[in-house]
């Protein structure tokens, strides 16, 4: 699967989801986009699932029109130390998103 990692979610996030093609926002030349167009951006590159930390993501934006699956991270904050214990639902999510969903890990 392709994930693209929001630009909020820290980087080394991506070795912990190493079964996956994991991308980040940066990587991709797309930091400081709105998110408006990071979803068009995403969908036309083929990504199959975009996770956050971005709790207003998901109100901001229609994901039934970009067609892919957002994974919202919520935790006490987006450090690598406060999303590490929410890898196992995260993993789950990846592996049951379907486009268009949102799916909140940890909440």
């Amino acid at each position: 699967m392709r994930v693209l990692l929001d630009e909020c979610v820290p980087r080394p996030l991506r070795r912990e989801l190493s079964q996956h093609a994991v991308r980040t926002v940066p990587e991709m030349g797309w930091a400081g986009k709105r998110n408006g167009e990071l979803l068009g951006l995403i969908k036309s590159a083929g990504f199959d699932a975009f996770i956050t930390t971005d709790q207003n993501f998901e109100h901001q934006q229609n994901l039934q029109t970009a067609a892919i699956p957002l994974i919202v991270l919520v935790a006490r904050s987006n450090k690598l130390r406060a999303l590490l214990p929410l890898l196992p639902e995260l993993r789950l999510a990846l592996d049951r998103a379907r486009p268009g969903t949102i799916i909140r890990v940890g909440a």
